[in-house]
């Protein structure tokens, strides 16, 4: 199974259908112009499981950044981590963790981190995250304008 990094357009948009699966309040034109301008101004990277030839698509996708936190250091925070719906249970999204992981240590990262909605459909996912060491560290909260 490989995982690669969204380079062109072209894969950007290979990696939508799975971004959508999880960030469903975006249409896929928000969803491109987001993920161009994060990737140009944030440090945004967008990594996807190479599809086989039966998808269009890529069926697993992770995004993340890279930030210097007072209370964690250097860390590797994943935004998106989300798999077509068809896909799930084949590994992707274990394998897409793993590349993360490994990519953070190569970085020098002290920690990967990410937040994940409190509710039933993210169950399997956090389940996924405990298995592969992730805790459980605080609440995240936030204020809507």
């Amino acid at each position: 199974m490989s995982v690669l990094i969204a380079q062109t357009d072209a894969e950007i948009r290979q990696c939508l259908p799975a971004m959508l699966a999880l960030r469903q309040h975006l249409n896929p034109d928000q969803a491109f112009d987001m993920i161009r301008f994060q990737r140009a101004n944030d440090g945004f990277v967008l990594a996807y499981v190479e599809s086989d030839e039966s998808l269009a698509s890529a069926p697993a996708v992770v995004g993340y950044r890279y930030m210097n936190l007072l209370y964690s250091g250097k860390t590797l925070y994943i935004d998106d981590l989300s798999t077509l719906p068809g896909a799930r249970g084949k590994g992707y999204a274990s394998a897409l963790l793993d590349f993360v992981i490994d990519e953070a240590r190569k970085a020098g990262c002290q920690c990967v981190s990410l937040d994940s909605g409190q509710n039933p459909a993210r169950y399997d996912a956090h389940r996924l995250y405990l298995k592969k060491g992730f805790n459980i560290t605080s609440h995240h909260f936030k204020l809507d304008f």
